[in-house]
């Protein structure tokens, strides 16, 4: 086999459905944000304004956070040594954990290395504890959830997306004594939407159902400390296993569940992704918990982060652009075709100096190609006025194009 022509001919395919991924290179400006600056391949560069980043609140350059840095890094160097199990765990760890469990009102935390592992390594342990567990997936779940549920190699059901008529007729449909458990998010990333929270815990307590929260673009974000959407709605006693991210809100890095402490010991103790990974560096820890910490008291950002939002999607209704609303800070613009997707994040980024990337297929479904904004608090009004203008502009021309057949 040629496998430089297979590699070419994958990499071709991509191109030619609009989906090849441009990775671009730039450097973010600390006291700055959302300024960055873009280093083009020819080593020009160009400052431009990020409108796609998930440091929602721009924790990522937040003083206290980067003071708790800079203390953790001069006490301890730079890597943490080892596994949790092996020289990995320290003070700072324990700290990051027990804020989390605090955070969520739960027993105990465990922290991963991202959220995605979290999921994936959370999901795929659970069906060697409960052995015939039958999991129950919403089928817009995120791919860590479904790689890990697909990894446990356990039964599967996917039930239509926020559908809990649904989810209970597949549970009727399956043996009452198999140990199951419901696997859902509360606030869907493509779309904005929320998950009807209270109703999947009534399904799921109606069949003795365990219950798996992913809160990943919630926490931090929502709930009077940054709980997230459970926590919001007084609902995070009724989710038996809750992931988050330290990643986004948050502005750092890693990830976590948050559960009963017996079930973070047994995570803790059959999970491959957890026992065999290098621990988050000291440094890592000693800034995620800090912003943990100030968030919970954060609740002027989280108002502005909503305002900034609900500005933004005003605005652009106003032009008669095709938003997704459902009434969260996520704003995607429907564009439904992979190149002129592709083509509107070029000649933002080009001739406006906005940085936006376009999210095609698989990460959302053929036909549903859209422009997704993350704005924040430190996104000021004439930044949104330049984004505004510009979108206007470009939406036209993109309009004129498609009726005059020029792709």
């Amino acid at each position: 086999m040629n496998f430089d022509s297979a590699l070419e001919a994958a990499l071709q395919r991509l191109r030619d459905e609009g989906r090849y991924r441009t990775f671009i290179d730039i450097e973010r400006a600390q006291g700055h944000f959302p300024r960055a600056t873009w280093r083009r391949a020819d080593g020009s560069t160009r400052d431009i304004t990020v409108w796609c980043g998930n440091d929602y609140l721009g924790m990522g350059q937040h003083p206290e956070v980067l003071a708790a840095m800079h203390a953790a890094l001069d006490a301890t160097g730079a890597g943490s040594g080892g596994t949790r199990n092996i020289s990995g765990t320290t003070v700072y760890h324990n700290a990051l954990e027990a804020e989390l469990a605090d955070l969520h009102a739960k027993e105990a935390a465990l922290v991963f290395t991202s959220a995605y592992i979290a999921n994936d390594a959370t999901l795929s342990t659970l069906p060697r504890i409960f052995p015939g567990l039958i999991i129950y997936s919403d089928a817009l779940n995120h791919a860590s959830m479904i790689e890990g549920i697909r990894r446990g190699g356990g039964v599967k059901r996917v039930f239509r997306h926020n559908d809990v008529d649904h989810l209970r007729d597949l549970m009727a449909a399956d043996d009452p004594a198999a140990p199951k458990l419901v696997a859902f998010e509360s606030l869907y990333s493509m779309d904005g939407d929320f998950s009807p929270i209270a109703a999947i815990c009534d399904v799921a307590a109606e069949f003795g159902a365990l219950t798996y929260l992913d809160e990943v673009h919630a926490v931090g974000l929502y709930g009077s400390r940054g709980q997230g959407v459970a926590g919001r709605d007084r609902l995070s006693h009724r989710i038996d296993v809750i992931n988050g991210t330290l990643a986004k809100a948050y502005g750092v890095f890693g990830g976590y569940i948050a559960a009963s402490a017996r079930m973070v010991d047994a995570i803790r103790s059959y999970a491959p992704g957890f026992i065999f990974t290098t621990s988050l560096p000291p440094v890592i820890a000693a800034g995620a918990a800090t912003s943990v910490r100030v968030l919970k008291g954060g609740q002027q950002l989280r108002a502005a982060h909503q305002d900034r939002a609900k500005a933004l999607k005003l605005r652009l209704k106003g032009l008669g652009l095709p938003i997704i609303d459902h009434g969260s800070h996520i704003v995607p613009v429907h564009v439904g075709d992979p190149i002129h997707c592709k083509m509107l994040s070029d000649m933002l980024l080009e001739d406006f100096g906005i940085y936006v990337q376009p999210i095609n297929y698989p990460t959302v479904p053929r036909g549903t190609e859209r422009l997704r904004f993350t704005p924040s608090p430190v996104h000021s009004a004439a930044d949104i006025d330049h984004l505004v203008h510009a979108m206007d502009t470009l939406w036209r021309h993109c309009a004129l194009n498609r009726a005059e057949g020029v792709a």
